[in-house]
């Protein structure tokens, strides 16, 4: 059909139109109301699905994340004891109140046991106090041969109870004999009652 004789079609008597022109008016409606009905009326379904549809693979990570930590619940108690055993070994090593004495005789002894002359040994005037244990630092100086020191530091490593060296620097004398001073730091557990004072303790920056 040309272009013509299309102009020359009736509006008002679509029904005696020919077929072509006829299906190209239905598809055209068509074509109309699918676009009205995405306007006002899918286009938000579609996005409610999309929502949806995210939500959904939310909740099914989340689901799938609850299941692997339930799975593993047993590794992480068995964890959980595993730490809590290897902590008590460690605290085990921290002397008590009463065994403070004992130990400095030990760093004292470890020193004098490899002929090495103390100049300085004084443990600081008060402990610096943590959650369960109190931290206290000692300033020792002493004199010997490059061997004697490094067997000295090695002997406080291996003592039964947790003791480091700390701010070590090495001087030589004008008789060739080298000077270590450190910092020795011991810790022990607090008793009951020291955790019991600390626990009441106001944090720093409490109101009181």
């Amino acid at each position: 059909m040309t272009l013509d004789e299309l102009k020359k079609l009736d509006p008002n008597k679509i029904g005696s139109w020919p077929l072509l022109p006829k299906l190209g008016v239905l598809l055209l409606l068509l074509i109309a109301l699918v676009g009205a009905s995405y306007w006002f009326d899918w286009q938000d379904q579609m996005a409610q699905i999309d929502a949806e549809k995210a939500k959904e693979e939310q909740l099914r990570t989340t689901f799938l994340d609850k299941k692997k930590q339930a799975i593993d619940l047993p590794a992480y108690r068995k964890q959980l004891v595993d730490i809590e055993s290897q902590f008590g070994a460690l605290l085990k090593q921290l002397p008590g109140k009463s065994e403070m004495d004992a130990l400095l005789t030990d760093i004292n002894q470890a020193g004098l046991g490899r002929g090495l002359q103390f100049e300085l040994f004084r443990p600081a005037a008060s402990e610096i106090m943590g959650d369960f244990y109190a931290e206290l630092p000692i300033t020792v100086r002493v004199t010997g041969n490059y061997h004697d020191l490094g067997a000295f530091a090695s002997d406080i490593g291996r003592l039964s109870r947790i003791v480091t060296l700390n701010d070590i620097s090495l001087t030589t004398g004008k008789d060739g004999l080298l000077t270590l001073d450190a910092v020795a730091k011991t810790f022990r557990y607090l008793d009951d009652g020291e955790l019991a004072a600390a626990r009441k303790k106001p944090a720093p920056g409490a109101k009181k």
